[in-house]
């Protein structure tokens, strides 16, 4: 099983992100399970989404404390909260960021792997929310697809088209630019 535990600000979509990656998932023949955290549920606050991914029936219902995968929609929470608390050994750290992956450093854990992907600008040049609140859950979706191969691009557009009523089709090609672009 892999546990992967969504960062993100309240409207930035993380809730729909995990739910789009179980979907794809589950399309692949997977058992999957996503469901969300709410602090404060206003927009700009943290919020948390987790998502499980196996192979066999997942019989655990609780929160995702030492995740697989991390995937941080908003770089400005790092260091704000605790994202890498629980994170296993060498395991995947995907940040929407400009930076490079080496730039980023994470204290207390060994071997960790970290990929960036410029989803907020990816997000903007298809109109994907604001300049000032770019929505990048289903661009980071690529990234996620890339780094960790635990579903096809394919499988997160189709998610993407069917779950995302409005530019579905910009949305599904913002993840497939965020797949091919996936830094490493």
């Amino acid at each position: 099983m892999v546990e992967i535990r969504f960062h993100g600000r309240g409207g930035q979509g993380a809730v729909k992100g995990s739910d789009i990656l179980a979907i794809a998932a589950f399309r692949e023949g997977k058992e999957v399970q996503a469901f969300p955290f709410f602090g404060v549920e206003r927009r700009g606050a943290p919020v948390t989404a987790f998502t499980r991914i196996s192979d066999t029936e997942i019989r655990i219902h609780c929160y995702i404390y030492d995740p697989d995968v991390l995937v941080v929609l908003d770089p400005t929470l790092i260091g704000a909260v605790p994202l890498s608390e629980g994170l296993k050994d060498g395991g995947k750290i995907i940040i929407n960021t400009r930076r490079r992956p080496d730039e980023f450093l994470f204290d207390g854990i060994r071997n960790p792997h970290v990929y960036t992907a410029d989803c907020s600008s990816i997000a903007l040049h298809y109109g994907l929310g604001t300049k000032e609140a770019p929505i990048v859950n289903t661009t980071i979706l690529g990234a996620v697809a890339r780094a960790t191969g635990l579903v096809s691009i394919e499988s997160i557009m189709d998610a993407i088209r069917e779950r995302i009523p409005i530019k579905s089709g910009e949305n599904a090609q913002a993840a497939r630019d965020a797949y091919e672009g996936l830094a490493i």
